[in-house]
């Protein structure tokens, strides 16, 4: 595979390592580009031409294709969707993806809409990391943002989660000035009474929504409102196996030693220089980057009778075209698919 600049580049022998010399131990997977949800900083108000199931990798092609991954050094992956707990199946491929040697932990970004009725089973399945999407505990504020959503739901998912184990339970919340822009204090004193750690995430130009360019609001911004209630300070950054948050501490008052997490696709400009992450499509497209749409069809490689070589090949090859940093700030080159077509 030829990057943009012609230069044909072979991957070491071993391991996912790019040719900037990140190591790839993260792989994020869509199951589904539906969601119960319709966020508007995500998806049209239209709505998004949804794929044919056909067109969806099965739990078993999902399955196998992990396990080529963890074969690779993979060691962390993150289920998300559209809305991972719409997929029939789930518990049964974290239960599996859990079992597959290598992987260390299976995680999950969810609006926790339906979070009730599977919190049980995912977790005797053997997930243990949480990520939901919940931009404000205000009820008509949620229900603009999502469309018609319902935030009770949402809280008893979470809660139910809480019940059967899960403690490593982050709360995401985009950040939009006119939507939720004043609410960021009363959105991390409603996570810090429930012991969830809340984190504020730049909203990304992906899909050309309008909501992306007129509302966003950077991380010092947010920083700011919350530091006007709870005095913050910035904590030494960390290289975490994780993810790409950084994080602030309160410094004084009842909330001392509470911290909050900050995600800065648009204004940290090294964003992208410890990137050790890439992402599997719900139609089975290998995306060593988010903001770029260059992609690998590991589903059509599949269905051709690819054997398991072959498609850890075609992931070096996919990976050997991934960006050194994004070009979310040049408006020609960001990405024209929807985040739910990507996979959160």
């Amino acid at each position: 595979m030829r990057h943009r600049d012609d230069q044909l580049t072979v991957l070491p022998p071993s391991g996912l390592q790019d040719r900037w010399s990140r190591q790839v131990r993260y792989l994020r997977v869509s199951l589904t580009d539906r969601c119960n949800y319709r966020c508007t900083y995500c998806m049209p108000a239209e709505g998004w031409p949804l794929i044919e199931r056909t067109g969806l990798l099965s739990l078993e092609e999902l399955a196998r294709v992990i396990r080529v991954f963890a074969g690779l050094g993979v060691e962390r992956v993150r289920l998300t969707g559209g809305e991972p707990l719409v997929r029939r199946g789930v518990v049964d491929l974290v239960r599996e993806i859990a079992q597959t040697p290598g992987i260390q932990q299976v995680a999950m970004t969810t609006n926790a809409h339906l979070l009730a009725r599977h919190a049980q089973g995912l977790w005797d399945a053997g997930l243990r990391g949480l990520n939901v999407s919940l931009d404000t505990f205000d009820p008509e504020r949620f229900a603009t943002i999502t469309r018609g959503g319902d935030v009770a739901k949402v809280i008893e998912g979470i809660q139910a989660a809480q019940a059967v184990g899960f403690t490593d339970i982050k709360i995401n919340a985009v950040a939009l000035d006119r939507l939720n822009g004043d609410d960021a204090p009363a959105l991390v004193e409603g996570c810090w009474a429930n012991g969830w750690l809340p984190r504020f995430i730049e909203v990304m130009p992906i899909g050309s929504l309008v909501e992306q360019r007129r509302d966003r609001l950077t991380s010092e911004q947010v920083f700011d409102r919350i530091s006007r209630v709870h005095p913050l300070r910035w904590l030494e950054r960390t290289n975490t196996p994780n993810g790409p948050a950084r994080y602030a501490v309160v410094t004084e008052g009842p909330e001392a030693g509470q911290r909050v997490g900050f995600i800065s696709p648009m204004s940290d400009h090294g964003f992208c220089s410890t990137c050790n992450r890439v992402r599997l499509t719900a139609r089975g497209g290998f995306r060593p980057c988010l903001a770029d749409d260059h992609e690998v069809s590991l589903l059509q490689a599949i269905r051709d009778g690819a054997t398991d070589e072959s498609l850890a090949g075609l992931i070096r090859q996919g990976l050997a075209g991934k960006l050194e940093a994004h070009h979310l700030r040049t408006p020609t080159r960001a990405p024209v698919s929807t985040m739910t077509g990507i996979g959160g």
